[in-house]
């Protein structure tokens, strides 16, 4: 079936940097767009980053513009997103997510992994 598992989570200070994986299982990950979202507590899910599947282009939320880069390894059905100068409003849970359009809205996404928390704090 089909799955997706994020890693790479953990606590930073600010400046620092962290690289979320997703890793994919039960599909083709060339045939299908891969979005990042998070959530920070008390606010509403957010897209920050997404990559389609047959061309490998991608976008950015303008908040993280110039500081994170999404990458995907079909070898590895694994994407990544490559965080870096990270800010304490970066905090959040950050979710993976398998869909049909590259878009950073939710409703084009129909599979999510379980989420990974990254917390942004000295």
């Amino acid at each position: 079936q089909v799955q997706l598992v994020e890693s790479g989570g953990g606590l930073v200070q600010p400046g620092g940097s962290l690289r979320l994986s997703c890793a994919t299982s039960g599909f083709s990950l060339d045939r299908y767009s891969i979005g990042w979202f998070r959530q920070a507590p008390g606010k509403e899910r957010e897209g920050v980053s997404c990559i389609s599947g047959v061309h490998g282009v991608t976008d950015y939320a303008d908040s993280v513009k110039g500081r994170f880069t999404i990458t995907r390894d079909n070898s590895k059905n694994t994407v990544y997103l490559q965080m870096n100068s990270l800010k304490p409003e970066d905090t959040g849970i950050y979710y993976c997510a398998r869909g049909w359009i590259t878009s950073l809205r939710e409703d084009g996404y129909g599979y999510w992994g379980q989420g990974t928390l990254v917390t942004v704090s000295s």
